[in-house]
């Protein structure tokens, strides 16, 4: 069933296209010409993203900042294998999806770790990888406070998570 829900999907747009009288074709062509334009926007800010992602993780900063907060994290009793995932998250989400798989193939997916790094995971987002690519696709220069608002945002989730996860499990 699964496999025939796009083209039926497809399809009905097309026979409603007809309803209507548009010429369905033109507006699909339109479409892919607007979608071009879009890839040559987004492309500049995604590759300048790519890079300093890239940076950041080959240059070694993050270890060097996980070697300063690893203490602190002993000392709240809060499992530092989930650090890497809230540092990086904000960068970059496959970067986080792989650090969350080594922790399910490390510790196996139902133990603690897994789950605070899973919610961890899913509660915040991608913030950096947002404002740049779709700032930098649109143009705008200024992001003003949405950058301090969606890492303040993320820093809440991984303190609630923290907070919660151990409530729940």
């Amino acid at each position: 069933m699964s496999s025939l829900l796009i083209p039926i999907f497809v399809l009905s747009i097309i026979f409603y296209g007809y309803y209507k009288k548009i010429d369905v074709y033109s507006s699909f062509v339109d479409g892919a010409k607007e979608g071009i334009v879009m890839t040559k926007n987004m492309f500049p800010p995604l590759l300048a993203m790519i890079f300093a992602v890239n940076i950041f993780s080959k240059s070694g900063v993050i270890n060097y900042l996980l070697f300063f907060l690893k203490p602190l994290f002993e000392v709240l009793n809060i499992p530092f294998e989930i650090l890497p995932i809230a540092i990086l998250r904000p960068l970059s989400g496959s970067f986080g999806l792989g650090l969350l798989n080594d922790i399910y193939l490390k510790y196996g997916v139902d133990s603690f770790i897994s789950v605070l790094s899973s919610v961890v995971q899913g509660s915040t987002d991608t913030t950096i990888y947002i404002i740049t690519l779709y700032f930098g696709t649109l143009g705008i220069k200024k992001i003003r406070y949405a950058l301090w608002v969606g890492l303040i945002a993320d820093f809440i989730m991984v303190l609630l998570s923290i907070l919660l996860v151990p409530l729940l499990t």
